[in-house]
């Protein structure tokens, strides 16, 4: 409660009507947030310190949670780490050229020294990840190939960023910290734990804990507590449990993350020339998903992975402030630098969020042209499907779509086919017995050339509304003539769905009705 008094009810009521107001026009919430980050601190509401303890809590949540998902073996991929070290070694240097530029043109804004340039460019090379992450979840996206390779990326950032700041504050780290390695060895404790405490709230406190504990613990032993949240996510990963555990932090994460785009705005208000400056930065990120792009497909990544990988990218990262912040407190940076790249953040956000929220729908009208540049030999996840002449299609094999599935087949026989876009899942699915492909359901390509606009009978069970929502648009653009059968969650997605002409199904209204049907199929068997 002392939590919610202190951060003042006129904060959280600016947060919630700026992100609503966002919402209301078409953008996720999230440039609102940013906004009433600059409002609050310009009509000095609100307590910065405890703002940004709140946003700390929320960044060592998301990077926890990203460890829960991290599968090493991705990030080994060429197409991840080579990528990120040819994107930071191009863009380093032009960043540099204008940061040196703005101090010759403004002096307030000067540097002490070309190193220091050099410096501030290598922490505008880095995204987003708390950014990235938040628009693959709300286009229901986490687990395709695209958000894999973003992601990975990312977390290589991350890893290059906690080195870099480890290494310049002149502190080395304890003697013993090596043995932190160590903690791996615990994973069967951990899970066991875990085994007791699921379906309860206790998981939810098991995680806070790993978290912010795993920080702590590096922290302690002289590095940055956000590797430790990561390091105790990963260890906890690849695991049946690990699910429950990732679902139950979600909200929370998303809750304390509104903390960390608020505290954006306590940076200070800009001036002039700081405007003119972080707009400079603010052009110059536009060549970003250009530069992503051609390396994507130059390691054999498909146009449309490549597309929407780069435009999750397509900003500075928090990474910068944390940097200039360091700067600034060891005199080597002007405080002015600390607004202007607060400023240049923020920009690019707004830049990025309408492109991430119309990437689809880009891809549908621009791809042919994009494909142009696309390499003849493919990754093996980059391999198009095939359908097959199965007349029954569920996209999406989560529990829902393998329940249906299962029960389809009864009736179909070998004429259903299941589409993932979970490469390995799809692995796993064919080992089982499970007649499963490789494929997005929000892809235009793979709707348009695996055959799947010709089927009688689709049935769409995706992660979240939107992506089913854009499933069904690609359906009409491509001139799908079958039936589409929708899963919803609630009684105004539902309705939606059946104006669309779909077959609605209320996963928790009709959940009864399943319950029912099940029991008396048992009991007649």
């Amino acid at each position: 409660m002392q939590l919610v008094v202190d951060l003042e009810p006129l904060v959280i009521l600016l947060a919630f009507v700026a992100g609503l107001a966002f919402k209301k026009i078409g953008y996720p919430p999230l440039p609102g947030y940013l906004l009433a980050g600059f409002i609050a601190h310009g009509l000095s509401f609100g307590e910065v310190d405890l703002i940004s303890e709140i946003a700390d809590i929320g960044i060592l949540l998301l990077l926890f949670t990203i460890g829960l998902k991290l599968n090493l073996r991705e990030i080994a991929a060429p197409q991840i780490w080579a990528v990120a070290g040819l994107q930071i070694g191009i863009a380093v240097p032009l960043t540099t050229v204008v940061i040196i530029l703005s101090g010759i043109a403004f002096p307030v804004l000067a540097l002490q020294d070309t190193w220091s340039a050099w410096v501030l460019a290598f922490a505008l090379s880095f995204s987003s990840t708390v950014f990235a992450v938040k628009v693959f979840e709300e286009r229901g996206e986490s687990a395709s190939y695209h958000a894999k390779i973003a992601i990975g990326i990312l977390v290589i950032q991350d890893i290059l960023a906690v080195t870099f700041l480890v290494l310049s504050s002149g502190q080395l780290p304890a003697v013993w910290a090596p043995a932190l390695l160590l903690l791996v060895f615990v994973r069967p404790l951990l899970l066991w734990v875990l085994n007791l405490a699921r379906h309860s709230e206790l998981v939810i406190l098991m995680g806070i804990a790993m978290a912010l504990g795993g920080a702590e613990v590096f922290e302690i032993a002289g590095l940055k507590g956000g590797l430790g949240a990561l390091l105790f996510g990963l260890i906890l990963s690849n695991s049946k449990l690990t699910k429950e555990l990732y679902n139950s932090l979600i909200d929370l994460k998303d809750l304390f993350l509104i903390g960390f785009f608020l505290q954006i705005g306590y940076y200070g208000l800009p001036e002039k020339h700081m405007w003119f400056v972080a707009i400079a930065l603010a052009v110059l990120i536009f060549l970003r998903p250009m530069i992503y792009y051609l390396l994507f497909v130059g390691f054999r990544l498909r146009a449309r992975t490549s597309l929407l990988a780069s435009s999750a990218l397509f900003n500075y990262s928090e990474f910068g402030l944390v940097v200039a912040a360091y700067a600034v407190a060891n005199g080597t940076l002007p405080p002015e630098w600390l607004t202007t790249i607060a400023l240049a953040v923020s920009i690019s956000f707004f830049i990025a969020t309408p492109l991430n929220t119309r990437i689809h729908r880009l891809y549908s009208h621009y791809g042919s042209q994009l494909q142009r540049v696309e390499r003849k030999v493919r990754l093996e996840a980059e391999v198009p499907s095939d359908l097959g002449d199965a007349d029954v299609v569920v996209l999406g094999m989560g529990r829902v779509g393998i329940g249906a599935y299962q029960r389809l087949r009864e009736l179909h026989g070998d004429s259903i086919v299941g589409v993932e876009e979970d490469f390995q899942k799809v692995q796993g699915h064919i080992v089982s017995g499970i007649n499963c492909v490789h494929g997005d359901a929000s892809d235009y390509d793979f709707w348009a050339h695996s055959g799947l606009k010709d089927k009688n009978l689709v049935l769409i069970s995706l992660t979240n509304h939107s992506e089913n929502l854009v499933a069904i648009e690609l359906a009409k653009e491509l001139g799908f003539k079958g039936t589409l059968a929708v899963v919803s969650h609630f009684p105004d997605q539902q309705q939606e769905l059946e104006e669309m002409g779909c077959i609605a199904f209320n996963l928790y209204g009709e959940a009864g009705h399943g319950f029912a049907e099940h029991v008396i199929d048992r009991l007649e068997s």
